[in-house]
């Protein structure tokens, strides 16, 4: 299936709008990751931890995508837009929105 965030896919024709689709994904950070992450902030660096849960939520809410267009009877998602925020400050929970239209493209 094609994923993109452009309105259309070059060389391709879009012959159907199947409707918007959107997957998310809520993740928390475990304590120990937050403690080590804290450490980092202070000597300066990147927080690996950090990305890689990143990472993870939106491959998550990128395959919820995929699954919602592809029961819509697409073959792709264009206009992806991937959102990203911290909910609640005090319990580090991560949530990761995507949402784009499906598409039948020949």
């Amino acid at each position: 299936m094609y994923i993109t965030t452009t309105p259309n896919i070059e060389g391709k024709t879009i012959t159907s709008y199947r409707g918007i689709v959107a997957g998310e994904t809520v993740l928390g950070a475990n304590i120990f990751k937050d403690l080590f992450a804290g450490i980092r902030d202070i000597v300066g660096g990147r927080s690996a931890t950090y990305e890689k849960e990143l990472q993870k939520a939106r491959d998550i809410a990128l395959q919820e995508l995929q699954q919602r267009a592809a029961g819509l009877g697409a073959n792709a998602v264009v206009g992806v837009d991937i959102d990203y925020e911290v909910m609640g400050k005090t319990n580090g929970m991560l949530m990761v929105s995507a949402s784009g239209t499906a598409v039948v493209v020949e």
